[in-house]
């Protein structure tokens, strides 16, 4: 038993170097051709491509939430005072952004039904944007096809890192792009201890809580706390930022494996469709809050698109644009999410068993037939 231990253990540690290597090189190269946020940029591309290739990637819970956490610092170090000012218009921007969502699902809910032929279940669960751990847990209660839920999802989430990246760093300006020591300076060792201790707790808190992104939020408040006041404005070293970005690559990119290579070709009208809409409608509402509200176009591009609430609020920092603007909006957004999805999951499973009743009692030997086809039930 010790041996096999032994023997799992170097396998995992193999697989996690061999994850490691390919993200590094994937960043080494995108940095090498000035691509903004290179190493984040790509390590996602060059580990998704490996993945689905049947490599075995492998980045352990431990590693993730402790990249989170050091990723939550450098995000909060990028808080300024001038966001103090701005408060009193985030409810508004909240609305327009919660408007915007809802339209999402919903056109990428009919466009999934009506042009793909989707059952309601599937093409709702895929519909929403981002809360993936809400979004499948809920949608294992009810009959839809899971496959399908975590390719489209996934795809989208790998497009827009993949669209949103180079597009800000078109219109922002390759000088905004993080590439050394910002954030504050190279303190002293009682800073840092002041800066991590407050992190901790804040993020133990926020995972405690089970508040969304709780352990990336807790991390990212209590570092703004510290640079606002200037009690600790200290940065993350550039040696440290840099491979957490590449593991937070690696996190992203890992997420579709070899097994799903075959759904993800054979899905891919339907997630650039889903992709496309989700894109297009947020802009939309982005729009109507540079008009109202003249926020500027990074920040609300960031802080309005369809998912990922950690890789986004790096990007923000990435490109100075206002990391806790972005982070709170996602944050409004899972939670809203988290909320619905449940009664959504209850509500599409009560109305499946009524319509079985129905079924059975409007044709009683329809039930001495057994099948494996999951179409078949529905």
């Amino acid at each position: 038993m010790d041996r096999k231990r032994g023997l799992s253990a170097i396998g995992a540690a193999a697989r996690l170097a061999l994850t490691l290597a390919i993200g590094t090189i994937g960043g080494a190269l995108a940095h090498s051709v000035d691509l903004p946020v290179a190493w984040l940029l790509g390590a996602t591309i060059t580990v998704a491509a490996a993945s689905l290739s049947g490599v075995p990637i492998l980045i352990p819970t431990q590693l993730r939430d402790a990249t989170f956490f050091i990723l939550g610092i450098q995000a909060g170090s990028g808080v300024t005072p001038d966001v103090v000012h701005q408060l009193a218009l985030w409810p508004l921007s909240f609305v327009i952004q919660m408007v915007g969502v809802a339209c999402v699902a919903a056109a990428t809910n009919v466009f999934l039904r009506r042009t793909f032929g989707w059952d309601r279940e599937t093409a709702l669960f895929a519909s929403l944007p981002g809360a993936l751990s809400f979004v499948l847990a809920a949608a294992s209660e009810t009959k839809a096809d899971m496959t399908r839920i975590i390719v489209v999802q996934s795809t989208r989430l790998l497009l827009l890192i993949g669209a949103l990246t180079p597009l800000l760093g078109w219109l922002e300006g390759g000088d905004t792009i993080n590439d050394g020591v910002r954030g504050g300076i190279i303190g002293s060792p009682l800073q840092y201890v002041l800066l991590i201790g407050s992190a901790l707790l804040l993020a133990w808190t926020g995972v405690r809580s089970r508040v969304p992104g709780g352990l990336i939020l807790g991390a990212l408040l209590a570092s703004a706390f510290m640079h606002g006041t200037e009690i600790a404005p200290v940065a993350i070293p550039g040696w440290i930022a840099t491979p957490a970005l590449v593991v937070l690559g690696c996190t992203i990119g890992g997420r579709l494996r070899r097994e799903d290579r075959n759904a993800m070709f054979q899905l891919l009208p339907a997630s650039l469709g889903a992709f496309a809409i989700g894109i297009t409608l947020s802009g939309l509402a982005g729009v109507v809050a540079l008009v109202l509200l003249s926020i500027s176009f990074g920040k609300i591009a960031l802080a309005y698109a369809p998912g990922a609430l950690e890789a986004l609020t790096v990007l923000a920092f990435q490109f100075d644009l206002d990391p806790a603007y972005v982070a709170a909006h996602h944050v409004v957004r899972f939670m809203c999410l988290a909320m619905i999805v449940p009664i959504l999951a209850r509500r599409l499973s009560r109305q499946r068993s009524e319509d079985s009743i129905i079924a059975r009692e409007a044709a009683p030997g329809a039930d001495a037939h057994d099948t494996s086809d999951p179409d078949a039930r529905r």
